[in-house]
């Protein structure tokens, strides 16, 4: 099972491929939308791309809940 510091190294690698996000940026209590800047057809990408790399699956109706790094970053560790 990934760490959080795994997970979140993920995740922010994928931000910057998605969104040009600098991965020092993604930080667990930042919000995608209000401090990433990642709208929600970015975040669509983010949420395939983060399902591959860490095997987990992340129902439609969940990623509204993903308002932050931490909580997405908190449910992968949770469901992988």
């Amino acid at each position: 099972m990934a760490t959080q510091t795994e997970v979140l190294e993920g995740l922010a690698e994928i931000v910057n491929e998605i969104a040009g996000i600098p991965t020092e940026d993604v930080e667990l209590d930042k919000s995608f939308t209000d401090d990433l800047d990642v709208d929600s057809l970015s975040m669509v990408e983010v949420v395939v791309a983060a399902e591959e790399r860490f095997g987990v699956k992340i129902p439609d109706d969940e990623v509204k809940n993903l308002k932050t790094v931490g909580d997405a970053v908190n449910y992968i560790i949770e469901n992988a």
